[in-house]
């Protein structure tokens, strides 16, 4: 048996905005978008995406699951995510390498620092 990782689900009040939103600070491509759903991918026909799918309610908590994203240069990206939109966040993580940032709904992610030798 194999298995194919496709995309991470998002549940969001307004997917095309939150997708939008992370197609641009990702660079990636849009596959698919509706009223209720919207797409994303590195490019047409690479996986895993990113599918933004509409919920009625808001987020109200820490998120369970959320994406790590390690850089070339951590401050450079960290500026560019918060002039972009995002907000950086406190979750309880303390004095770490990683900075916590938050998309315009909410959801947090990580910005990592050099990776170690």
């Amino acid at each position: 048996m194999t298995l194919e990782w496709e995309q991470v689900i998002v549940h969001s009040v307004d997917p095309v905005a939150l997708g939008q939103w992370w197609a641009e600070a990702l660079g990636w491509v849009v596959v698919h978008s509706s009223d209720d759903e919207f797409e994303i991918r590195p490019a047409p026909d690479r996986l895993p995406g990113l599918d933004f799918v509409r919920i009625e309610e808001s987020k109200k908590a820490k998120s369970r699951l959320h994406l790590d994203f390690r850089p070339d240069d951590q401050d450079a990206e960290v500026a560019r995510l918060v002039a972009h939109g995002a907000q950086r966040v406190d979750i309880g993580q303390g004095d770490q390498s990683w900075v916590v940032l938050a998309d315009p709904e909410g959801n947090e992610f990580c910005i990592l620092g050099q990776r170690r030798s």
